[in-house]
C-alpha cells in the first residue's frame, strides 16, 4: 500500500489522541502504550528515517519485534507523517492497511512484518550483515522487543552473535515491564553484557535518559537499552 498524502506532523501531546481514534479489538493495549515513549523519542530525536527517505538506501531502520501491540507504532508513525490519521480509525478492521500485527507491505514505514515473538532481533542481525555486504555501514538498525520475547531461543542466538561479531550497527531496546516469566541473574542488561554488547538500563518514560542511552557511544559493540516501565501506568 502506499500514501501519498503529506500528513501533518504531530508532537508527543497528540499521541494520546492518535490513539484514542484506534477503537478496535485492544486487547494488547498495555503493550502497545509501555512502547509510547521509547518509539517517540527515536522517530523524534533520533532515528535518521522521515517519509521521504522511506526508501533511501543510506537510512535507518526501525524493526517492531513487539509487534503484537501496535497502537503506540501507528500512532507514531501517523504523528511524524508516515500515513494520514484518517487510516488510525479502521485499525484492525478488513479492509485496513493497519492490522493487529504490522504488515511492511501494507504499512508506509514498516520494515518488517511482526507475526511471530522474537524474530525481530535475528531479523536485525541479519539487516546489519546484509548492510555490510553492501558496503554500507551509516544507517544503523534498531529493534524494539519485550522483556518477555527474550525467553525465545532465537534471541539468545541473536544475542550470542552479535556481540563477539562486532555489530555496531545493531541497536536493541527492550522494554521491560515485568512480563518475563523467566529471571535472569543479574538482570537484563547483564544478559547483553555478558554477550559483549554495551547496555543500559534507563526509566522508559523519562526522554531524556532514553535520549542519552541511545545515543552513547558504543565503538567496536552492539548497544543495549533496557527501558523499565511499570506495567500499571
Amino acid at each position: 500500500m502506499t500514501n501519498t498524502t503529506h500528513a501533518p506532523v504531530y508532537g508527543y501531546d497528540d499521541l494520546h489522541r492518535l490513539m484514542s481514534l484506534m477503537t478496535g479489538d485492544e486487547k494488547h493495549g498495555p503493550a502497545a502504550t509501555s512502547t509510547l515513549d521509547t518509539l517517540w523519542v527515536l522517530y523524534n530525536r533520533v532515528l535518521r528515517v522521515s517519509p521521504a527517505t522511506a526508501g533511501a538506501p543510506d537510512r535507518d531502520r526501525f524493526l517492531l519485534s513487539k509487534g503484537h501491540g501496535p497502537m503506540a507504532y501507528y500512532a507514531v508513525l501517523a504523528a511524524r507523517g508516515f500515513f494520514g490519521e484518517e487510516l488510525l480509525p479502521g485499525f484492525g478492521a478488513y479492509d485496513s492497511p493497519l492490522g493487529h500485527h504490522p504488515d511492511r507491505l501494507l504499512v508506509p514505514g514498516a520494515e518488517i512484518g511482526s507475526g511471530s515473538l522474537g524474530h525481530g532481533l535475528p531479523l536485525a542481525v541479519g539487516s546489519v550483515l546484509g548492510l555490510r555486504a553492501q558496503g554500507l555501514t551509516g544507517p544503523r538498525v534498531w529493534v524494539l522487543t519485550g522483556d518477555a520475547e527474550l525467553d525465545e531461543g532465537s534471541n539468545h542466538e541473536a544475542i550470542a552473535y552479535a556481540g563477539p561479531a562486532g555489530l555496531e550497527q545493531l541497536h536493541t531496546v527492550v522494554i521491560d515491564n515485568a512480563s518475563a516469566s523467566y529471571s535472569r541473574p543479574g538482570g537484563i542488561a547483564a544478559r547483553f553484557e555478558a554477550a559483549g554488547w554495551s547496555a543500559r538500563t534507563v526509566d522508559g518514560r523519562d526522554h531524556d535518559a532514553l535520549y542519552d542511552a541511545f545515543t552513547a557511544p558504543h565503538p567496536g559493540r552492539p548497544h543495549a537499552v533496557i527501558a523499565r516501565v511499570d506495567p500499571k501506568h
